[in-house]
């Protein structure tokens, strides 16, 4: 029991630095302000997003339903003849009517501008933490040096092998993180525990969302990323946490568009995060004593071993 109490203190305590370095977002206005390149390429995506998604929002629910309104009612006052209203026939007609129609709007407007902002934020988010870098050489943040973790080391040979195990990581992580998207949106369905759950997966992604750009620039392998994710479980966790509780509680349509705002800033926060010095710092207290490595992408990682199974199998057919 008492091994149990220092295994759950530890990972509160983990959680908890995690947690405060996700909301050092002081380093955003610093990044900034010794950046111009960087603070118009942040700019541009607070500009882009909220203008697709809160644009979206304006036009959803004081354009496109007040119309829908006004051509289908909802009421039977709305109506002509009362007759026809208590029929009930009509009004479903028009309910459905009106649903059918919403739906077409998401679509047709909302899900390509989705696709297009995703897209060009991905490129924009490079170079957002490719600008913070740069900032972060020979800079310092409250004393602390921002070397991140120490000077670029990439995990993969030179020249052209190189460059195609990089390419073939990135393919085989876009599918990992795929089949893991399907388990937080499947857990969401789950009675009971499924939001506790669904919340705890989601500040998982987020946060290897937010690190992936910096293990991206220093050319981390895909193997060296997961094991170092899977065995600081609880600051990943805690560090996801407060991307999550800003969309948490919002339809999903609300959700994608503040994260996709919000985003950015939790990118350079990440930058500037030394992890493994925030780690081993907490780590130091423990007499030794360390918490064990979760297999957060278990399921996920043997989906997408199955999956580039069949295909092989497939291609020598």
């Amino acid at each position: 029991m008492e091994k149990l109490k220092t295994y759950v203190k530890q990972a509160i305590l983990m959680w908890l630095a995690g947690f405060r370095e996700a909301c050092c977002l002081h380093r955003v206005f610093i990044f900034c302000s010794r950046s111009k390149t960087l603070l118009k390429r942040t700019g541009q995506c607070f500009l882009l997003n909220g203008l697709i998604f809160l644009g979206s929002l304006f036009m959803l629910n004081s354009v496109v339903i007040p119309i829908l309104l006004w051509i289908l009612p909802g009421q039977c006052e709305r109506f002509g003849s009362r007759d026809i209203c208590d029929a009930g026939v009509l009004l479903k007609f028009y309910s459905a009517s009106r649903f059918i129609l919403i739906e077409l709007f998401y679509v047709l407007w909302f899900y390509p501008l989705y696709i297009f902002s995703f897209i060009l934020s991905n490129i924009w988010y490079n170079d957002i933490a490719k600008n913070a870098f740069a900032v972060m050489e020979g800079s310092s943040i409250e004393g602390e040096i921002l070397s991140s973790e120490g000077a670029k080391h990439s995990d993969r040979p030179a020249g052209v092998d190189g460059v195609i195990i990089g390419i073939g990581e990135q393919m085989f992580s876009v599918l990992l993180l795929s089949f893991f998207f399907i388990e937080v949106f499947a857990t969401g369905f789950l009675p009971r525990i499924g939001k506790p759950i669904n919340f705890v997966l989601l500040s998982w992604m987020y946060s290897y969302y937010c690190f992936e750009y910096k293990w991206n620039y220093f050319e981390m392998s895909l193997e060296k990323r997961l094991n170092f994710f899977e065995s600081n479980w609880a600051f990943f966790a805690g560090f996801g946490s407060p991307c999550v509780l800003a969309i948490f509680f919002f339809s999903p349509l609300v959700s994608y568009g503040v994260m996709a705002i919000l985003f950015p800033l939790f990118v350079l926060t990440a930058t500037g995060t030394q992890a493994e010095k925030v780690i081993n710092h907490q780590q130091r207290s423990w007499n030794g004593c360390r918490l064990g490595k979760l297999p957060i992408f278990y399921a996920a990682n043997n989906f997408s071993l199955q999956v580039l199974q069949i295909w092989k199998n497939d291609k020598e057919q």
